[in-house]
């Protein structure tokens, strides 16, 4: 109910934009049209009315962007207070159930996996808060040291399986050749642990039912290392492809209805990416055919 009332009101402003422009050029016409033989003050006048014109263009732009702000602003909160939500739920329905009842010591021991994956849970997201917080802070994370990226890749590898319960051939890992100079980079293992560990997360929830994911490091000259992480998942379509790096987008799609997220994940890969030099942009030829995200870093030499 809240989003179509919003695309209304979008809509209205756009149309009174429209509207008003429309209405400031038909007077300038008509008053071009009636004074054409007083020089100055028709000189006065074009200048007058462009102003007034690229004035109401530059509002209904701030306003449209403030409404679309404000509607990705609330889609953030209600991700969020689902997040923290469903696990606090299913925490306090086990607990209560503990209490309540005499259970079996097999099922008390099942019941307490599940509470501690609902706190693992609940942890990752409020992390996932600080962070997004952190990567739009330009003075943190200055302290910068040598990194092994390709040994870094591989251990977030190793943690995304473990997390998401995945067999080793489900996330494949392929290096090209570093001209024996090593996969190294310059910044922060700690930042660099997370824009990586994000993009494989990523990688995984829109894989859909089978997970297949490549990964592949590579160095194309002495200043530049590539990682590409691929999926087969479900693409992005054109029209979100440079929007999918901003704080709080999520592609909306029925095919992602059950993705959950904040929408804060690829904001901080690309922010993190930035503060070491680097890019980020992802690629993809469509919907149901895959997304590569490419992260490009300066090569560290020793």
């Amino acid at each position: 109910m809240r989003i179509s009332s919003r695309r209304g009101t979008i809509a209205f402003f756009l149309i009174l934009g429209v509207i008003l422009v429309a209405l400031a050029v038909a007077l300038n016409v008509g008053w071009i049209i009636l004074n054409w033989r007083q020089g100055v003050l028709l000189l006065f006048g074009i200048i007058f009315f462009a102003l007034i014109i690229a004035g109401m263009v530059v509002n209904t732009i701030f306003l449209l962007r403030e409404l679309r702000r404000s509607e990705q602003h609330d889609s953030f909160i209600n991700a969020v207070t689902h997040e923290l939500k469903t696990p606090v739920a299913s925490i306090r329905l086990h607990l209560e159930t503990l209490q309540r009842r005499e259970l079996p010591e097999a099922q008390k021991q099942d019941f307490y996996r599940l509470m501690l994956s609902d706190t693992d849970r609940l942890t990752e997201t409020v992390e996932q808060v600080l962070r997004a917080g952190r990567a739009g802070d330009k003075k943190a994370g200055r302290d910068k040291a040598e990194v092994d990226f390709g040994q870094l890749v591989r251990d977030c590898m190793d943690a995304t399986r473990a997390r998401h319960h995945l067999q080793p051939e489900a996330i494949r890992y392929e290096e090209a050749s570093s001209n024996g100079n090593g996969l190294r980079v310059r910044g922060s293992a700690e930042d660099l642990r997370t824009a990586v560990s994000n993009v494989l997360d990523n990688a995984v929830k829109y894989s859909g039912e089978t997970v297949d994911v490549r990964v592949r490091l590579e160095t194309p000259d002495e200043k530049r290392i590539v990682l590409r992480v691929q999926d087969q998942g479900v693409g992005i379509p054109a029209d979100d492809m440079k929007r999918i790096f901003k704080r709080f987008y999520r592609v909306t799609h029925r095919s992602l209805a059950h993705v959950k997220g904040t929408g804060l994940g690829l904001f901080i890969v690309k922010a993190i990416a930035q503060k070491h030099g680097g890019k980020v942009f992802a690629e993809s030829a469509g919907e149901g055919q895959g997304t590569t995200i490419v992260i490009e870093l300066p090569r560290w030499a020793a």
